[in-house]
Parts: C-alpha cells; sequence; structure tokens
C-alpha cells in the first residue's frame, strides 16, 4: 500500500545551508586520481569493513561537493567517494556536469568504476554495500551506471535526476529487479516535473523494480532531509533494520505497486 505523509514546515534548500556546511570537520584526504575526492568518516576504524558511498555532484559543480553534502548524509557511517563530472562545462558555466552521451557515459562508468577502487584501495569497504547515488544530472548517470552493473551496488539513488532514458537502461531487467532505487523529488521541480515521475511509475510496475519515490515541497533544490533520508535508507539496507525518516511524501514500488 502507499503510504502517504505531511511534510514539516521549514525545508531547507542547498543555497541556505552552504554555508553551515562548510564549517564542518570534514577530512578529505588526497586521492589517487585529480578527477576524484576521498571522505573518511569520523573515528575511522581499521577493522571495520565501511560501507561506501559514491557521489556523483549535480551540474556546475565537482567533485568537492562532497564535502557540503556528508555532515547532512553521516559523518560517521561511510567512506564516500566523488568524482569528476564526465563533461566539460557548457558556455558560460563553471564546473562539471554528467551528459547522456554514448561517450560522456562511456567516461563515467570509467570514472565510476576507478573510484570505487581507488577507495578499496585505501580503506576497508565492504563490498556488498557499495551504494551510487547523485544530484541531478548526477542522479540520472548513477541510476545508468548503476543499472549496467547492478551486481556491484546494494542500492541506487537519484535525488532531482529523472530515470535514464535511451540506450537501453533495463537491458539487464532480470538481475536490476531486486537493487533497491531510492529517487526523491521536488513537487515544484522544472528540471524533474511531477507529470515525468507519474509516467515514470508506470514503468517501474511494469518491469516490476523495487523503487522509493519521495516527493518533497521544493522546486529544484538539494535538502537537508532530502540527504538525511538518502542516510536513513541506506543504513536501512545496510543494518536490516528500519531507519526513522522525515514526513515527505511517500510511494513505495516493491515489484509493482502495492
Amino acid at each position: 500500500m502507499n503510504r502517504m505523509h505531511s511534510w514539516p514546515p521549514g525545508a531547507v534548500s542547498a543555497s541556505r545551508f552552504l554555508s553551515r556546511m562548510d564549517r564542518a570537520t570534514v577530512e578529505l584526504p588526497p586521492s589517487c586520481s585529480p578527477h576524484c575526492t576521498l571522505f573518511v568518516p569520523h573515528h575511522y576504524e581499521l577493522n571495520y569493513g565501511y560501507p561506501l558511498l559514491v557521489w556523483l555532484h549535480g551540474p556546475g559543480d565537482d567533485e568537492r561537493q562532497l564535502k557540503q553534502i556528508m555532515p547532512h548524509v553521516s559523518l560517521r557511517n561511510y567512506v564516500a567517494v566523488c568524482p569528476r563530472g564526465s563533461s566539460s562545462p557548457l558556455p558560460g558555466e563553471s564546473g562539471f556536469r554528467w551528459s547522456q552521451t554514448a561517450q560522456s557515459i562511456e567516461t563515467a562508468e570509467e570514472r565510476i568504476l576507478e573510484s570505487i577502487d581507488t577507495a578499496c584501495a585505501r580503506y576497508q569497504i565492504a563490498a556488498e554495500h557499495v551504494f551510487l547515488a547523485g544530484f541531478q544530472c548526477g542522479g540520472t548517470m548513477a541510476l545508468r551506471i548503476g543499472l549496467q552493473h547492478p551486481e556491484r551496488f546494494a542500492g541506487l539513488a537519484s535525488i532531482g535526476g529523472p530515470f535514464p532514458e535511451g540506450l537501453a537502461p533495463l537491458a539487464r531487467l532480470r538481475q536490476i529487479r531486486g537493487l533497491p532505487l531510492f529517487i526523491a523529488q521536488g513537487r515544484d521541480s522544472l528540471e524533474y516535473p511531477l507529470q515525468q515521475s507519474c509516467e515514470e511509475l508506470h514503468l517501474f510496475h511494469a518491469a516490476s523494480l523495487h523503487v522509493t519515490l519521495r516527493q518533497y515541497p521544493v522546486a529544484d533544490d538539494l535538502t537537508t532531509a532530502m540527504l538525511s533520508d538518502l542516510n536513513a535508507w541506506m543504513m536501512e539496507r545496510v543494518t536490516g533494520v528500519s531507519q526513522e525518516s522525515s514526513d515527505e511524501v511517500q510511494v513505495s514500488c516493491l515489484n509493482g505497486l502495492n
């Protein structure tokens, strides 16, 4: 059964919490690649296998976005890594993006898999608990690459990024039916409008995908509630214990709409 929740007042957008994140203490050691950044959790334990969060930044940004988002995901639960976008900035833009061209997808795949290898070589990672997530075009690319390699990931998450189109994202349908997907959407989004997510629900149902879709009363913002809910969703898959999440509007789609 679909579960509907009301939203608490005071939602905070990305533009309003950047200054708070910049003041957070985040350890960002140099990585082996000039195109990725690594995050080490506070009080890192050498003998514990950590879940790994692979984060794909949004458009007009770069791998340093990891420093901004991790204080609002968790400072203790994960090792995390963020590769740089596979496409150069558009005219008049700064930063990078993840374009859905064949060349960009190939480059993204190389950078994502390389970043996982980098993290695993430096830190203790639980191979069965690797998550791939991103914001807007980064979220779409996270779904794209994760669906190509479902055996490598414990779950895929997209915040504000629509499901990928073209180039057969469901080519490995049998293998991906058990792969959990988390999709977060701004109710007033222009980049990922409500009508598009409704159409995607029909696709998820037809394909019998395991999807949690959550809607938030914002437009195209990245909010602290979204990141907190992402943490709760990932930890539920790591621990097998249900986690508390914000009172967003949620639609669960497990092997179709139930």
